[in-house]
């Protein structure tokens, strides 16, 4: 990609967490910075602008489904298991929740991801590549139950309604969840009958 497309999709305002307003003199920066870490190689086409290609999934020593996983969370950071799978479907088939399940274990035995709550319905994982004062903050705003929350905060004399509020929200939340991957489910068993 050229540093023009770099910025453009660095900047792009959807599907992105969090969402950033970057020059193409910090993009720039970073990408020395990557380059000197083997993570991105300028390539030489003959065109006359320079362009660049990642080395992301070596680095970080995925491939597959665990590429695709890796993506999904650093374009989106934190999800919960079954926005993960739904979306890391697009990119390779996760066949359930127990697959995925197998392939966060593998990647946090490389220390790529970790879980941000504990094992259930909800859980949430992130990549392990912050700093360590952006994954203190994120740690935070997961365990403060912000995460959950649509709208600003209310104010603390609301706090009891808000509470409940945001547990009926996580509730939805799960359930919409888990509806999506069976929703995927049978999609994906409709297309092996039709594939027959």
């Amino acid at each position: 990609m050229s540093l023009n497309g770099l910025v453009t999709g660095c900047n792009q305002k959807s599907n992105r967490a969090p969402v950033m307003n970057l020059t193409p003199e910090a993009v720039e920066d970073e990408l020395i910075a990557m380059r000197e870490r083997g993570i991105v190689a300028e390539v030489h086409g003959g065109g006359r602008v320079p362009k660049y290609r990642h080395y992301g999934y070596d680095y970080m020593g995925v491939k597959g489904v665990e590429a695709g996983v890796m993506t999904e969370l650093l374009l989106r950071g934190e999800q919960s298991v079954g926005d993960l799978r739904s979306r890391a479907s697009r990119f390779e088939p996760i066949a359930d929740l127990n697959a995925l399940q197998g392939i966060l274990r593998a990647l946090e035995d490389k220390k790529l991801v970790i879980a941000l709550t504990p094992p259930g319905r909800g859980q949430m994982y992130t990549h392990n590549l912050y700093e360590a004062d952006e994954l203190q903050a994120i740690r935070e705003q997961v365990d403060s139950g912000a995460w959950t929350a649509s709208s600003p905060r209310s104010s603390p004399a609301s706090g009891a309604a808000s509470a409940a509020n945001s547990e009926e929200l996580a509730t939805l939340k799960q359930q919409m969840a888990e509806l999506r991957d069976l929703v995927d489910d049978l999609v994906a068993r409709v297309a092996e009958l039709e594939s027959r």
